[in-house]
């Protein structure tokens, strides 16, 4: 045991002492009480640690009382803390242990992860945070790839048009995360990565979460990163009867009483795949969990009833048109597109010609009033009349141009609402003396190189499928 020595105390109550070196540790046992034993130090922590064993041996009985009372709220999983009731009945240090042993054999291979031995490139990290901010692994992974591929470097990504950036990113949805993430690419240029949280706060699109990620994986900084599946892996352990988001800054304060203190990327991680893998949300494997013996909810008997959560009301409907035209030009059709503004909903985005959404209970306006307003500035002369909904369910080899084709309804579901937006087609020639201003016509064979969100190819394919012309791939 070069470089350590051991310390065997009883203690009024638990301790939160971190372990220098886990690799050294293969023998520790695991405490699932306030009895702390064979504790790896490293010597230069001695003193402070000796100091601080004998204060806690002379304070009074009330601390261990309390502390009992913790170890029996969760025993009978009624634990229904607040946030400064953050004491826990077994020792973080073992806990970080049998977790980042585990970390060192199962970690996953991720491509903006560094490799055992590497330094993490905080580049990497901050682009695959913000990109996994709302949105699963799997989504991310090909985005992530495609980015770096394009803009190998922050100085890369901050040089390019913002334009391309919301293009590489269309179909990843949050779009303002796009928008931040230029944004924030410009600073970062100039200025370089901050390495606490508190400067990557200021940076834009970095909030509290995606800060501590950061500071840690990337700067080994002992922040508490807290997403989602770090939720559920405090709210088992603790067998938290309190019931989300309620419960979040008492998750939030437990987990910074775990928070190691050597090794923090990486325990931030372990923590993060722990979830993902073995802690999920439904049918948990508990019998291979590496912490299955600091767990409270395993003895409930019935895991997988946390986290709690409090029923969410249904998310409500809302509807609107969508217009895709078509002109037929002597070098291949055209499709007008518009930039939707920077602000509210996929700001900054590519879509084709909407009407505002509105909610579905509050009352349908007619695709006539629709038209009006989405064409009244941008069409010379005024918009053709349509035909009325169903009167055309799709254009034959014969359609006339300058009918509007009802082509069906496309579908989508964004956080807080579901969309349905009612499409319209219409194919026009460059002859008939129709005008179009303030959008932009795009040929259709290069329709992939503009952003459009995920509803908006949806709209299109729709429209265009009308008109007997196909979505490219």
């Amino acid at each position: 045991m070069a470089g350590h020595c051991e310390i065997n105390a009883d203690i009024a109550g638990p301790r939160d002492l971190s372990v220098c070196d886990a690799s050294a540790a293969d023998n520790l046992p695991i405490a699932t009480g306030p009895k702390l034993s064979l504790l790896m130090v490293s010597p230069a922590d001695l003193p402070e640690l000796c100091e601080s064993v004998i204060r806690d041996a002379m304070t009074d009985s009330s601390q261990s009382q309390k502390n009992a009372k913790n170890t029996q709220r969760r025993k009978s999983a009624s634990y229904r803390g607040f946030p400064d009731e953050t004491l826990v009945s077994f020792a973080p240090g073992q806990f970080q242990i049998a977790l980042l042993r585990w970390y060192d054999k199962s970690r996953r291979d991720l491509p903006w992860r560094a490799k055992p031995g590497e330094i993490a490139d905080p580049y990497r990290v901050w682009l695959s945070e913000i990109m996994l901010q709302q949105t699963t692994v799997k989504a991310v992974a090909p985005y992530f790839e495609a980015f770096i591929r394009r803009w190998p470097t922050v100085r890369d990504l901050a040089d390019a048009p913002r334009d391309d950036v919301l293009t590489v990113w269309a179909g990843l949805g949050y779009y303002s995360r796009a928008r931040n993430l230029h944004a924030c690419a410009q600073v970062l240029a100039s200025g370089g990565f901050p390495q606490t949280e508190n400067a990557l706060r200021d940076l834009p699109g970095i909030g509290p979460y995606t800060a501590a990620a950061i500071a840690a994986i990337a700067f080994n900084a002992p922040a508490t990163v807290v997403d989602g599946n770090v939720e559920r892996v405090i709210s088992r352990l603790f067998a938290l009867e309190t019931p989300l988001p309620e419960a979040k800054p008492q998750i939030r304060a437990l987990a910074a009483r775990l928070t190691a203190a050597a090794r923090p990327g990486d325990y931030a991680q372990a923590m993060m795949d722990l979830g993902a893998t073995i802690c999920t949300p439904r049918s948990p494997s508990c019998p291979v969990c590496p912490v299955e013996n600091f767990c409270g909810a395993k003895l409930t008997g019935d895991p997988s009833r946390f986290p709690i959560k409090q029923k969410k009301s249904g998310r409500p409907v809302r509807v609107g048109f969508a217009f895709v035209l078509v002109e037929e030009r002597s070098n291949g059709p055209h499709v007008y597109l518009r930039q939707r503004p920077d602000k509210g909903l996929l700001g900054g985005m590519i879509e084709a010609p909407c009407s505002a959404w509105v909610e579905s209970n509050v009352g349908r306006f007619s695709v006539t009033e629709a038209l009006v307003e989405v064409f009244r500035e941008e069409m010379r002369p005024p918009h053709p009349v349509p035909l009325p909904a169903g009167a055309r369910d799709r254009c034959g080899s014969d359609c006339d141009s300058g009918e509007w084709i009802a082509a069906g309804v496309v579908r989508h579901t964004f956080t807080h609402f579901h969309l349905e937006l009612t499409v319209y087609a219409i194919r026009k020639i460059e002859s008939d003396g129709i005008v179009l201003i303030g959008g932009m016509w795009a040929p259709l064979s290069e329709i992939g190189r503009f952003a459009l969100p995920s509803v908006m190819q949806k709209a299109l394919a729709k429209g265009l499928a009308a008109l007997r012309h196909n979505m490219p791939g």
